[in-house]
């Protein structure tokens, strides 16, 4: 067995570790890696990975949001050229009626008027339609200012999120490189040594989870998922990230959960650890980067990551920061 130990950390040690996370200084007095530090560098990359995608799907829905925003300020803005097109007609027709001479008429008729009440009522009403004609202007230029201001803003916040997507499309596909080659690492150990690493957080499915109604319908949708695939931005049906499982799970009992772990935290109403109910979402990492879904006698149901795919869990297998009941 010592034999074998020493042909794995061999093989783990030097420039390909180096290269699997660029963590390892080349320091003579830094002792040889043996196995659970790979364990411990691979948990380190899938945790990253998995944070850089719900930063993702917060940006997407984010993007969502935004799109929503430029839908309705287009709305606006045809309102606003309708208006326009509206002035300009009686912009032209005061012109014309101007140089038709009936505006002069007007005025001759109301200064020769000999009925005191009757020039006050015909000076009265052409001074209002002058503080009209003024008010439709100055309210008109004011909202197509506002509109223009909103456009403006909406625009530039579009184009931030659509650079932040881009930027964490680029940290994704960097982190999955290393990913892809801690496999390709751990395809390289003995068979025993790679079941340590990926099958260490195993555990039997419960056979009776205490729940109805909407919290058993969740469960029982995500533990129809265990054994699936683990694939960072998908939620089903062969494959989920944590927050896609968690969602759909709820989708299945009647529920919409957006697909983000940080924004399903707020979701629903915060439940303390000592009043967890199978069916409640737990929370993990902070800033918060994942979640799964509480089955009761300390164990949660969760997407988990590349190696684990959907699997049943303890409780405090990873850093527990609180739990959401959603409905």
């Amino acid at each position: 067995m010592q034999q074998r130990r020493t042909r794995i950390t061999t093989l783990l040690s030097g420039a390909l570790l180096a290269g699997l996370v660029g963590l390892v200084p080349s320091t003579p007095a830094q002792a040889e890696p043996d196995i659970a530090d790979v364990e411990a560098r691979v948990d380190r990359l899938y945790h990253e990975a998995e944070q850089a995608s719900e930063r993702y799907n917060d940006a997407r829905l984010e993007l969502e949001e935004l799109e929503r925003d430029l839908a309705a300020v287009s709305s606006d803005q045809e309102r606003q050229d309708r208006r326009l097109r509206s002035v300009r007609e009686q912009v032209r027709d005061a012109v014309i009626r101007t140089y038709e001479g009936h505006t002069l008429s007007a005025v001759g008729q109301v200064a020769l008027s000999g009925d005191p009440s009757d020039f006050l009522s015909q000076l009265s009403t052409m001074t209002a339609y002058d503080d009209l004609t003024d008010q439709l202007f100055d309210t008109y230029a004011g909202e197509v200012k506002a509109l223009g201001i909103r456009l403006q803003a909406t625009s530039q916040r579009a184009d931030e999120v659509a650079q932040l997507e881009e930027r964490l499309a680029e940290e994704k596909a960097t982190i999955e490189e290393k990913l892809e080659a801690a496999e390709g690492l751990l395809a390289r150990l003995e068979a025993e040594e790679r079941e340590e690493i990926v099958s260490r957080d195993s555990e039997r499915l419960p056979t009776d989870v205490p729940a109805s109604g909407r919290a058993g319908a969740a469960i029982q949708y995500a533990m129809a998922q265990v054994g699936k695939a683990y694939v960072y931005g998908a939620a089903g049906p062969s494959a989920f990230d944590c927050s896609g499982l968690t969602m759909m799970a709820y989708r299945a009992a009647g529920i919409s959960l957006p697909h983000s772990s940080s924004a399903q935290y707020s979701s629903g109403t915060q439940i303390a650890e000592s009043a967890l109910q199978p069916g409640d979402l737990v929370f993990y990492y902070s800033p918060i980067s994942h979640v799964g879904i509480y089955l009761g006698n300390g164990m949660i149901v969760d997407a988990a990551n590349p190696s684990s795919g959907v699997r049943v869990a303890p409780l405090h297998s990873m850093p527990y920061v609180g739990a959401v009941r959603p409905g």
